[in-house]
């Protein structure tokens, strides 16, 4: 067994690009080595900014020598039919047998294919791989015609045993490979020579370089927040700024630094945005006042004065960086304060689909619908019609155009320092919320109602010019929003009459088709709730299936009635019934849905039936008026026992036609009260 180390080394891999090209190498190394039949016992890929390195170990020397048998014509074919069957095997017709077969003589090939060193099938595998790299973006450079996502300087490739390490030779437009790397560009730029992988990464980290992303990233974080600690702070946790500065660097060398005090009035969503956008800082925050006070910065070199140049010029960068900010944010607070109106008049001029007018015109429709809706969350109508009016003039700003992640939560500064109330501010952030499963639900009363219309106003709209989602293609985010009214309606426990409010935003949209749309993401969301598909599709099939919140109570009711032994079998009997009733009803001609009377039943199975549907009807009922289905189905349940007597001691199909007729409408009152709770003939089983 031999040990494989690669390692490909170029200029300045974009951190985005690095994971993603580790994980490529892996799998087009592996793969090819193994389609080529060499085994491995395990594998593992590397990225700093100038490598990618790939580390496979337990490769078998060689691929195995493969005996193939194929079968040819009969020996009295047409002679054009053995010539195809020779060239495609590659033999000639005397190194044929000639066996006996059912049908007569026939021809057989035996192909040997001899096994490879491990050497030659690495040299291919890497060659190919590194010709057909799958690089969002790719340069070539010089005069060959290998493209690389940065000019690509070296090849590392050695096969290791307890011989000693061999180089894997391979020439890509003059690229040689070799057994040698380099350190840190700056702190340890001579080559040195590697044997193996674990001498790899010793001598690299000898020489300045942490192989490990990972590493590297626990490294700077520990480092960071070690540093703000001692000093009283902390440092904003940011997992993807993390993972990115660990792809800038391949010697972290943390260091803290201060910001000007000219900016720490500045909103401190602000300060961080800019430092991470423009410097990729991260922000340390004084507890006590949750201010900005200070940045984390990563330098890439250890220098003899500890940092203190490289953060003198950070901070001289940062200083202009924030100054824009703070004319932006001042400029802001002054129209702000005037009048916002500026602002939304200005949205008369920003498009926001061809079909759909401006900016403008969704806003004063999203003001008209978050009127509509604020009695049902409970609302103040002119609170909510106000929060509208205000929530999107944000995206007129300076700040917003400057920075649009900052959307939302500009326009709640913004609307604070117009003097709106706490509410109305509130709702200019919250109303984009939630933004993905995870993101919080807006609970305020005012945040929901203008939430709630954004959305709404988003859907119809694009239901009306028929612009739908189509397979994984959807542009307008639709389903995301689709989802977001689900949780709005759902966690505020909101009973919303979602069909009416379709038709009356929009009357051009398609109301039950935008409503099957609602019903085919609820499912995804019951799904994963552990609620079964054909339990949803039993409670979409009931009346006011556009009121979510009920729809949820009965499925999840229903569900765990499921779950029980009595619910189960109460389910079976009450098809039995259903299937029954429908034979009769076909073959008869007439509806057996009513006129049960107790005097014609004959049997104490029939009698306990009619008293058991008696005092289910009479707790069914007023349960699911009072929209408790847990106790409408509580009460259904009891009902097992009787059904399944009566369906083992009573034959429904008498010879009387008075007890047949009975006994079929008494059945209808089974069917009469399962189909109340829901349509029970859409569960599986």
């Amino acid at each position: 067994m031999s040990d494989l180390l690669i390692e490909l080394f170029s200029e300045e891999i974009p951190a985005r690009m690095q994971k993603r090209a580790a994980d490529d190498l892996q799998k087009l190394v592996t793969n090819g080595m193994v389609d080529a039949g060499l085994t491995y016992a395990s594998a593992g890929a590397f990225s700093t900014p100038r490598r990618l390195a790939l580390s496979v170990e337990g490769i078998s020397k060689e691929s195995p020598t493969l005996r193939e048998e194929r079968k040819g014509p009969r020996t009295d074919a047409p002679e054009k039919a053995l010539e195809g069957f020779l060239r495609s095997t590659g033999l000639t017709k005397d190194q044929l047998e000639i066996r006996d077969d059912k049908k007569g003589q026939v021809y057989f090939a035996v192909v040997e294919k001899q096994g490879r060193p491990a050497a030659d099938i690495i040299a291919e595998v890497l060659e190919n791989a590194i010709r057909n790299f799958p690089w969002p973006k790719s340069m070539r450079w010089g005069a060959g015609p290998l493209k690389w996502v940065r000019p690509l300087h070296s090849i590392l490739c050695i096969l290791s045993d307890d011989e000693g390490a061999t180089v894997v030779p391979i020439d890509i437009d003059g690229i040689v490979s070799g057994d040698t790397t380099k350190g840190h560009r700056f702190m340890a730029p001579d080559a040195f020579a590697v044997t193996s992988f674990d001498d790899y990464s010793t001598k690299l980290k000898r020489a300045h370089v942490v192989l490990n992303a990972e590493e590297r990233a626990e490294h700077i974080w520990a480092d960071a927040t070690n540093q703000a600690f001692a000093a009283g702070l902390e440092v904003v946790e940011d997992k993807g700024l993390l993972s990115e500065v660990a792809g800038l660097v391949e010697w972290p060398v943390v260091l803290m630094g201060e910001i000007a005090e000219d900016f720490l009035n500045l909103p401190p969503e602000v300060l961080q945005t800019s430092m991470k956008e423009h410097q990729k800082f991260f922000s340390v925050r004084d507890p006590k006042t949750g201010k900005i006070v200070r940045f984390i910065t990563v330098a890439n070199v250890e220098t003899k004065d500890n940092g203190a140049t490289i953060l003198a010029g950070n901070q001289k960068v940062l200083f202009a960086r924030l100054s824009d900010a703070k004319f932006f944010w001042e400029n802001d607070l002054r129209v702000a304060k005037s009048d916002m109106s500026q602002w939304t008049d200005a949205l008369s001029n920003v498009t926001f689909h061809n079909k759909l007018g401006s900016q403008s015109e969704r806003i004063a429709r999203i003001e008209s619908l978050a009127r509509e809706i604020a009695p049902i969350v409970g609302a103040d109508a002119d609170e909510a019609a106000e929060a509208a009016r205000l929530a999107k003039a944000d995206l007129s700003s300076e700040m917003v155009y400057e920075f649009p992640e900052l959307q939302g939560l500009m326009g709640r500064y913004y609307a604070a320092a117009a003097g709106a109330s706490d509410a109305v501010a509130a709702a200019a952030e919250e109303h984009y919320s939630p933004l993905g499963p995870s993101d919080d639900v807006p609970t305020a009363p005012v945040s929901v109602a203008v939430a709630l219309a954004d959305k709404i106003d988003l859907l119809t709209g694009f239901w009306a010019i028929d612009e739908k989602p189509t397979g994984s293609k959807d542009p307008f985010a639709l389903r995301r929003a689709a989802l977001g009214v689900i949780r709005l309606v759902l966690e505020n426990d909101l009973s919303a009459p979602l069909l009416s409010i379709f038709t009356k935003v929009n009357s051009d949209a398609d109301g039950s088709d935008l409503l099957g749309f609602f019903h085919d993401r609820l499912k995804v969301y019951l799904r994963d709730q552990g609620i079964r598909h054909d339990v949803i599709d039993a409670c979409i099939a009931m009346p006011n299936n556009d009121d979510f919140a009920l729809l949820v109570k009965r499925a999840q009711a229903l569900s765990a009635f499921m779950k029980t032994d009595d619910g189960e079998n109460m389910v079976q009997g009450y098809k039995r019934a259903a299937n029954i009733l429908a034979q009769a009803e076909e073959k008869d001609g007439v509806e057996y849905s009513f006129g049960a009377d107790l005097k014609y039943a004959e049997q104490d199975e029939e009698k306990a039936l009619f008293k058991a549907l008696e005092t289910a009807k009479a707790a069914v009922d007023p349960a699911l008026a009072a929209q408790d289905f847990e106790a409408a189905m509580g009460a259904m349940a009891a009902l097992r026992g009787p059904i399944d007597a009566f369906f083992e001691g009573v034959k429904v199909n008498a010879d009387s036609d008075v007890v047949r007729r009975n006994r079929l409408n008494l059945l209808s009152q089974i069917r009469s009260i399962g189909a109340s709770v829901a349509d029970l003939t859409q569960l599986e089983g």
